[in-house]
């Protein structure tokens, strides 16, 4: 990686502010249903607790708007931050005001301190200056380890960069690298399956991995769209109409770049949008009015296998099939199981729902490498620069 990290810089004893991606999902008893986004961070906390730094700790929380709620309070994160490490980590009660001024003011080498969350003041996803220096005036150096909010411009996560010597944290380091030398330079046959609802929201990484595959691997909504492109009935299925013509221009660009693109060749139907929806498998050819698509087929899965099974390179980003109701969670399982148990070949889970199906499977130590940002993943995917990223400092 051409950017500066943690171990590039002296740090001792220095005041460090980290950006975490502490976005946890919550139960309605506020407790945390999946902590591996905390536990992605310790290594770079960790870290800097063993060069006695003073750690003050920032972090979004779902979308307050920039409004104080309580439901998005970090009191979770730090009660879990202070299980794992095993030492207290003290929670702010605001993020610029007096808790946090007090709290970083008093620190000794080794205290932890995590702000209230960044996102209730609105001036964090504005990236407004005046707040991002006052979050900078905080600490002595920045540290951004937050790979799932790469992409964004805000003020915790690139405005603070203006103030400070910024550097990489290790899981942001880990992203970079893993994502960065694949499309570098992948070993071949490198493949890429992409699924999801929509053809709009992958554009642009189709457009771009059809320059870098070998072998492309449509399932999720967004396959009806280009079978309806074809001049299929779709029935109910979920189809961009106003995007007919660039699928068409897709499958024209895979030909001529002598890429292999791959459409399902069967398709699993449901009468209405429901767990318990009556069901069916049919050609891709022939789905009958008034019934929707819903996951891929048998024929399809073993076709997709079939052709995996040559890899030495996978990117997966989006399910295959509507993976929350179990009977149109067969495409999704079985790409899973089989990607997890292929040999001598690099996986990786472009983050997001793809990522979420497989920790559900619980297989998740199967997989070379699982990103922890979707949305940061696919833009990185598309070759776009990350604000996140780029504001750190060159090597």
């Amino acid at each position: 990686m051409d950017k500066k990290t943690i171990r590039d810089i002296d740090l001792k004893g220095k005041k460090v502010l980290v950006r975490c991606d502490f976005n946890v999902p919550l139960d309605e008893n506020l407790k945390i249903t999946d902590n591996r986004r905390i536990v992605g961070a310790l290594p770079t906390i960790k870290y800097l607790l063993e060069n006695d730094c003073k750690v003050i700790l920032c972090s979004h929380l779902g979308r307050p708007k920039g409004e104080v709620k309580k439901e998005f309070s970090l009191r979770p994160v730090a009660d879990e931050l202070s299980r794992l490490l095993g030492k207290n980590v003290k929670l702010a009660d605001d993020i610029i005001g007096e808790s946090a001024k007090e709290l970083t003011s008093n620190m000794k080498d080794g205290d932890i301190v995590l702000l209230e969350n960044v996102r209730f003041d609105s001036r964090e996803e504005a990236n407004d200056a005046e707040f991002a220096k006052e979050l900078a005036s905080l600490a002595e150096v920045y540290v951004n380890d937050a790979f799932g909010t790469a992409h964004r411009a805000h003020a915790s996560t690139a405005g603070v960069a203006n103030y400070l010597p910024a550097v990489a944290g290790f899981l942001m380091e880990k992203e970079i690298n893993f994502l960065g030398k694949t499309l570098e330079n992948p070993e071949r046959p490198f493949m890429a399956i992409l699924g999801g609802k929509k053809v709009s929201d992958k554009i642009g990484v189709i457009d771009s991995l059809l320059e870098k595959v070998d072998t492309l691997l449509i399932g999720g909504g967004m396959a009806y769209t280009f079978f309806k492109a074809m001049g299929y009935n779709v029935g109910n299925s979920i189809c961009e109409l106003d995007k007919l013509d660039l699928a068409t221009s897709l499958l024209e660009k895979a030909k001529q770049k002598g890429v292999k693109l791959m459409l399902p060749v069967d398709t699993k139907v449901g009468k209405e949008f429901s767990a318990d929806t009556e069901s069916k498998t049919v050609d891709y050819t022939e789905i009958p009015d008034g019934w929707e698509g819903f996951d891929i087929g048998e024929k399809t899965i073993k076709m997709y296998e079939e052709e995996l099974s040559k890899a030495k390179t996978v990117i997966w980003n989006g399910p295959v099939g509507l993976f929350e109701f179990d009977q149109f969670a067969i495409g999704t399982n079985s790409i899973a199981k089989f990607l997890g148990d292929l040999q001598d070949a690099t996986t990786i889970i472009g983050g997001g729902d793809s990522a979420a199906a497989i920790e559900k499977l619980g297989i998740g130590d199967k997989f070379t490498h699982i990103s922890t940002g979707g949305g940061a993943s696919l833009e990185f995917l598309e070759g776009k620069k990350l604000p996140g990223v780029e504001c750190l400092q060159d090597k």
